[in-house]
C-alpha cells in the first residue's frame, strides 16, 4: 500500500511492479485503488486479476482503502492472491 503526498493532497493506493518482462512490451494497467506496471503477459495479468479480486472484497466490506488497518490490507491481500 503506498500513499502519495501530492498538493496537500493524500491518495492511496497499490503499486504493483513486475521485473521478469523479456519481450519488450511495456504493460501498464490503471484502476481503482492501483496502478501496475511491467512484467510478463502472465505476470501482469496475474497482478490485475488479483488487484481486481482485493477491490471486490474492499466493495463487499464497505470499505476504502485507506480506511483498512495493516493487518487487514494484508489478510485481504493474501486471499485475493490465492
Amino acid at each position: 500500500m503506498v500513499k502519495s503526498n501530492n498538493n496537500n493532497e493524500c491518495r492511496t493506493g497499490i503499486f504493483g511492479l513486475g521485473l521478469d518482462s523479456k519481450d519488450g512490451h511495456t504493460r501498464i494497467t490503471k484502476g481503482e485503488n492501483y496502478y501496475l506496471y511491467g512484467g510478463s503477459e502472465e505476470t501482469h495479468e496475474k497482478m490485475a486479476e488479483t488487484t481486481a479480486k482485493f477491490n471486490e472484497k474492499l466493495t463487499r466490506r464497505g470499505k476504502k482503502l485507506e480506511e483498512l488497518s495493516k493487518n487487514e490490507f494484508n489478510d485481504m491481500m493474501h486471499d485475493a492472491f490465492e
